[in-house]
Order: C-alpha cells, then structure tokens, then sequence
C-alpha cells in the first residue's frame, strides 16, 4: 500500500519559531519534527506574510526549499522564486496621498528585499521598530515604483479605522506603532502550490497561530492551530496542538499520524 504523502504548510512567527520578534528562535523539538517528517517523505513549505526576501534565510536554515510568502501572493518552489503578485498599485497610490493629507506617516516595500523604503526619517522615528530595516529614498513617489508589494502606516489604533482608501486594501495590525497593508490570502498561494504538484487539496496541512492565518484556515484541507494561536483561529480548527515553546508542531505531527 503507498504511504499517503501529505503537504505541509507552516507560518514562522508563533508557529515555527518562538519568542517574538527581535529574540526569535526555532525550539528544538520543532527542528527535530522537520527531520522526521521529510524521513516520512512529506512536502514542506512555509506560509508567511513576510517578503520573499525576508523570510529566505529562515526557509534555508529550517532546511526548506518551498515556501507562499507576502500573505500568499509569493511562491518559491525548489528554491526558486515563481512570483509575487503585487497590490494594486492605484489603490495604493490613494492611499498614500490620503495618508499625506491627513499627516500619517508611510514606507513602502517597492521590491522583494530586507527593507522597506520611506521618505524621511519619521517612519523609524516614530515606530523604533525591530522587525525590518527602513531605508530612506528623498523623493520618494509611490507613483514611481513599477510596483508595490506592501505599504506601511505609522499610527497607534484607532486612526486606521478613520483612512478611506484603506477600506479598499488588506491590512492587518500587528505592531502597536503601525499597521502592514499586505497581500493576505495565503490560501491563494497555498493552492497555487498544489496545483503546480498536481496534488488533492485534501493532502494539505496547515499550521497557524494568528490573524493573517485566518485566510489559509479553509475547509479544503487539514487546519492545526497552535497553543498560543488567537481565539478566532482556534474556532476554525481541526487540531489544536500545544504552545509553539512547549512542542507544539512535534506534538501536532504525532497526533496526526506524520511521523508514521
């Protein structure tokens, strides 16, 4: 009888990796569930809201070589980076000169790199932020860029509520100084995935643990949910496994039957 190979799709933070941003670290047991799932002969892939570019070193020290990263809009297969679907670049371009008129401060991410470019220095001013490097560019014009894959809005809640060009994009918080507008629908690029393998959606797994996870919770496939995973998640899920820091994919994995 063939084994039944099953794909596997894992977010970093929270879910892979442990202990915040700034301090993030991958626990032990989980490099050790990696190991054993590709001895079981299961396809790996992260599912992240980071860039490609962001994201690349972790896909590479965890040992993967797939990944659906910017909120699903990105796909790397083999190593090699398929695409990334940027946002709509008017609707983003409305946004910003919004954000002007009314004072909020912005950066955009115009490229697949480790940083995200702005105006001025406000931005890093204003948010002292340790989950990306910000980059000044004088002159800055968002109408300039050949595209835009995520844009950035330095704001404490609720401000963002009261931006009318922001209804028209998906935006999340997760940084008490600012909110991403980022791609998110990493079902998108999951199925994007499996298309490409040819495989039955059913064959998927995935692992989450927060709000822009909500998007890749659908009922095509298989949802584990992490201990520390947001209420919201959790309701959505088949398994809910044990804390990120306390064996929570290892543990998934062996009440899912992966390792056999």
């Amino acid at each position: 009888m063939t084994k039944r190979r099953r794909y596997l799709f894992f977010d970093i933070d929270g879910t892979l990796a442990a202990g915040g941003y700034g301090k993030t670290y991958i626990p032990d047991s989980t490099r050790l569930a990696l190991d054993k799932l590709r001895e079981a002969g299961h396809f790996l892939c992260i599912a992240t809201g980071r860039s490609q570019a962001m994201a690349f070193d972790y896909m590479r020290e965890l040992g993967f070589e797939n990944m659906v990263s910017d909120g699903g809009s990105g796909v790397t297969i083999d190593g090699r980076l398929v695409g990334i679907t940027p946002l709509d670049k008017q609707k983003v371009v409305r946004l910003i000169e919004e954000c002007e008129e009314k004072g909020i401060i912005w950066a955009l991410q115009p490229d697949n790199s480790i940083f995200r470019s702005a105006p001025d220095s406000r931005f890093e001013e204003f948010t002292h932020d340790v989950y990306m490097q910000t980059r000044v560019v004088e002159g800055l014009d968002p109408k300039d860029a050949p595209q835009i894959y995520k844009a950035y809005l330095a704001c404490t809640a609720p401000t963002e509520y009261s931006i009318e060009a922001l209804r028209e994009l998906p935006w999340c918080r997760f940084h008490e100084k600012y909110i991403f507008v980022e791609p998110s629908d990493k079902a998108f690029g999951i199925r994007k995935v499996m298309d490409y393998f040819g495989a039955d959606y059913a064959d998927a797994v995935v692992f989450g643990d927060e709000k822009n996870d909500l998007s890749m919770f659908v009922d095509d496939w298989t949802k584990v949910a992490m201990g520390n995973a947001i209420p919201e998640l959790k309701a959505k899920a088949d398994y809910i496994t044990t804390d990120v820091d306390k064996d929570g994919i290892y543990n998934a994995c062996v009440a899912l039957g992966l390792f056999e």
